[in-house]
């Protein structure tokens, strides 16, 4: 930590390092919806050659990939939203109840997106500054349980359920599934 840390939060560089987040944000997401396209078009030439298993394995991923989208989406959303309210935030010793949700969800956010958005670190650390370690760390296990659930769900790191997949296969590629298949494709994803 540099010598501001004593003297609390640098709000200047808060601020652009949530501008740059959002930026950073709004590229990979581009960037994963661009990939996720160009995977549909391979679970399509799997499908084409009757490859239903690999077809299936990825669109898990692709499903993966869409959910974290939607997470970064709201995470950007929330980035907006702190920046749009700064003045009532640095006004404030305490954390607005207007801004405990976006606040909270950003820095549960910050390790799991730092690889992909490095600026959430500094955000977070800036955020120790003003608030303390304790409500950060808080924050980051979600003991008050105000993180965005929507934002959790999608990015947690198990495969999503098998009928979300299916969905998908179905939805997107039209694949039509017999009964003693999808049976199967159950058992398998609820046995232990």
């Amino acid at each position: 930590m540099g010598i501001l840390s004593i003297y609390g939060c640098n709000y200047n560089r808060l601020k652009s390092n949530l501008r740059i987040s959002m930026q950073r944000l709004k590229l990979l997401q581009k960037k994963k919806t661009e990939v996720s396209l160009k995977a549909r078009k391979e679970v399509a030439d799997y499908l084409k050659i009757n490859k239903v298993d690999r077809a299936r394995i990825r669109v898990e991923h692709i499903v993966r990939e869409d959910y974290l989208v939607e997470a970064m989406e709201i995470v950007e959303m929330y980035c907006d939203l702190f920046i749009s309210r700064f003045g009532l935030f640095s006004s404030e010793k305490e954390c607005d109840k207007g801004l405990t949700e976006a606040i909270a969800t950003i820095l549960w956010v910050s390790p799991r997106m730092q690889a992909d958005v490095p600026e959430l670190k500094v955000v977070r650390e800036q955020l120790i500054n003003k608030y303390g370690k304790e409500f950060v760390d808080a924050c980051l296990s979600n003991a008050a349980s105000v993180v965005n659930p929507k934002v959790m769900r999608n990015m947690n790191l198990h495969a999503p359920p098998c009928n979300i997949c299916e969905m998908y296969l179905v939805s997107y590629f039209g694949v039509i599934f017999e009964l003693p298949q999808l049976k199967q494709w159950l058992l398998v994803a609820l046995s232990p």
